[in-house]
This record gives C-alpha cells, structure tokens and sequence, in this order.
C-alpha cells in the first residue's frame, strides 16, 4: 500500500483532484496505470480508497470507492522543543515522532538555543512523507517558533510537565502522563536556571525520562514513546 496526501477533500468526497507534487510522483515516478488503486489521506485522519481516473502529472484524479477513517488514539501529545543545530538531527525527531505518535510539535527559543530560525516548509515535507511512510492518516501540527517565555503565557489546558538536567526532585514521565500533556524539552545547554524558575511558577511539573543524559533529539523521542504506551493502558 502506498499512502498520498491531498488536503482538500473530505469523507463526503466522491472523487479527489490531487495537488501537483503528488501528482507527478504518481504518473512520472511509479507510473500508475488508470483504473490502478489509489489509497490517499487528507491528514486529518481521513482516507480515500478509490481508482486513478486521470494521470496528469499536474492533476492526478481519483475516484472514491471508500472512505476509511483512523481510530483516534486515547491520548494526546504536544512536545514544545528547542530545534538543534545540526539541521538533520531536528528533522530525524520530527520524521520519528510522527512515526511514533505525536499530535502537536512547537519549536522553542531559548536561553541557550544554538538554532534560532527554522525552516519551516522543509519541515512540513519531513512530517508528510513520515505520515505517509508510516501509513497515518493525521499529521502532525507544526506550530511556528515561540520563544519560551511566550509559551509560559499561553493558555494551555494539557498535563504541563518540563524534562531538565538539574538535580532536584522529579517525577518520572511514565507516571506524570496522563491523556493530554505537554512537554518541554530544551537545547543541548539545557534550560536555564531562570527558565526551569519560571515553568515552575507557571504549574510545570518537573520530569525524568532517562538516568542518562539524553541529546535533544533522543529526550524527544523517549518522551513520544513513553507517552506512547498509554495506548495500551
């Protein structure tokens, strides 16, 4: 089964016309045949079966036989994380994290960031072709970069819980986990002293995930997984 994305269609759709990008992959690079089957998912946890009427590299058309819609998991997952300076291990998270399960990602500026813009659309192309490599119907939301003390502002309604290096009493994120959480995860540096101060005067609830130090990237994905395994609870 190959999985294509098309945003704008819904499950009363009876036939979709897919975007441009798709479209050439479709007709110039697998070379699908009309009357081929055609899975295709508008990320919002939505998937049409139906049949290649049209192989226009610039507007595939497929005509819907089934609308299949994804089991909403029992959880929900927002990791707030500082993007890394090498370009490529941000994008391994983002690519593995939809893999796993995960609902919301926001880019976080901190103290002690080493990458200060991102590259917004390139990321979105990572988290397509993870959702379609994985075969999910939803993909994830990818929020703009906010800076931290701009996130400590916003009204959040999740589980808040902060990962950090410094020695003090924490909860372990198997047990702080509940059906909705957020997560915050900081750069290479860690969170600063002022900014672990002020997620604690905001209601974050300080978290473990490893005995061992864990790169960025790596606390992100432990953080997805362990989350993750509510599913079966």
């Amino acid at each position: 089964m190959q999985l294509f994305y098309e945003p704008n269609f819904d499950s009363s759709a009876t036939s979709i016309s897919i975007n441009a990008m798709e479209s050439r992959h479709i007709s110039k690079v697998l070379r699908k045949a009309i009357g081929e089957e055609i899975y295709v998912t508008n990320g919002l946890g939505i998937c049409a079966e139906g049949i290649l009427i049209s192989n226009h590299p610039k507007e595939c058309k497929v005509e819907v036989k089934t609308i299949i819609e994804e089991k909403k998991p029992n959880f929900r997952l927002h990791i707030a994380i500082a993007p890394t300076k090498a370009n490529d291990r941000f994008e391994w998270f983002l690519e593995k994290a939809t893999e796993i399960g995960i609902d919301e990602i926001t880019p976080l500026l901190c103290d002690h960031s080493e990458r200060r813009r991102i590259k917004a659309e390139r990321y979105e192309k990572v988290l397509q072709a993870a959702m379609k490599q994985s075969l999910k119907y939803t993909l994830p939301i990818l929020n703009p970069m906010v800076s931290f003390s701009d996130l400590m502002e916003m009204d959040v309604k999740s589980k808040k819980m902060i990962a950090h290096c410094e020695d003090e009493k924490k909860e372990k994120l198997s047990e702080a986990a509940n059906r909705d959480n957020l997560i915050l995860i900081g750069p290479e540096g860690d969170f600063s002293i002022d900014e672990i101060k002020k997620a604690l005067k905001y209601q974050f609830i300080p978290i473990s995930l490893s005995e061992a130090r864990l790169r960025t990237e790596t606390a992100g994905i432990v953080a997805c997984h362990t989350v993750n395994l509510m599913k079966s609870i």
